[in-house]
């Protein structure tokens, strides 16, 4: 079974999307279905796509120690890591409330290897290259202080693990950055400045050996490798 495939089957084991943000995350409420489309010019094959995309340098059998970082409510990740039955996973949020829905949602599907943890992207509770790979869906766009978040991230991934996710990026549709400097800022879901597509890369390839990075919609991802000596 091709990666994508493997992911597309994944979210079939989670069950019904609690509440408004799951169901705007995976598109499967009418309200966030609208969301997706309105605000993001994005189907629900658009949003797999850049999903697949952030988790195809994790495969299937990993089994190293892995950090995802926010876990948010765990709907984006939990399902895939409910299949890496060997890894040893640590999911953190700076969020009791968010936390504690990635946790339930944990116990509901039967996955038993992995720690919840709440703590601060920039100043993480970790030794150094403490984890073979460092995973963050829609984060950095809402952390307040991007620099610390990148430095972190970087200071606990091993020499040679994978730092891999996605997140927005300004200046990719008009339509949507509309959308995220009138509403999604003031109310405080979104915090700049935002990276471009440029900033994005030139920054990552200033830290990492190996650099990949694309697009869906306003949706950045990108695929990291720690040289050694780094």
């Amino acid at each position: 079974m091709k990666r994508k495939d493997e992911i597309k089957s994944a979210y079939k084991s989670l069950g019904k999307a609690h509440g408004f943000y799951d169901g705007m995350m995976m598109g499967t409420t009418l309200l966030g279905r609208m969301v997706m489309k309105t605000v993001w010019r994005m189907t629900q094959e658009d949003a797999l796509e850049y999903r697949f995309r952030a988790f195809e340098r994790i495969p299937a059998g990993f089994a190293g120690k892995l950090l995802e970082v926010p876990v948010g409510t765990g709907v984006l990740s939990l399902p895939v890591w409910k299949k890496m039955q060997k890894a040893d996973i640590t999911c953190l949020d700076y969020s009791d409330k968010m936390m504690d829905a990635a946790q339930a949602r944990a116990k509901e599907m039967g996955i038993s290897n992995i720690t919840f943890c709440q703590g601060d992207v920039g100043a993480l509770p970790f030794e150094d290259g403490m984890f073979d790979a460092v995973v963050s869906l829609n984060g950095f766009h809402a952390f307040p202080d991007k620099d610390k978040a990148y430095s972190e991230t970087f200071r606990v991934l091993k020499e040679g693990g994978i730092f891999c996710g996605c997140f927005y990026a300004q200046g990719l549709n008009r339509h949507t950055d509309g959308y995220i400097r009138r509403f999604y800022v003031p109310m405080g879901f979104f915090t700049p400045p935002f990276e471009t597509m440029d900033s994005l890369e030139m920054r990552l390839k200033g830290m990492y050996g190996e650099v990949a990075v694309s697009n869906v919609q306003s949706i950045a991802v990108f695929q990291c490798r720690k040289s050694k000596g780094r």
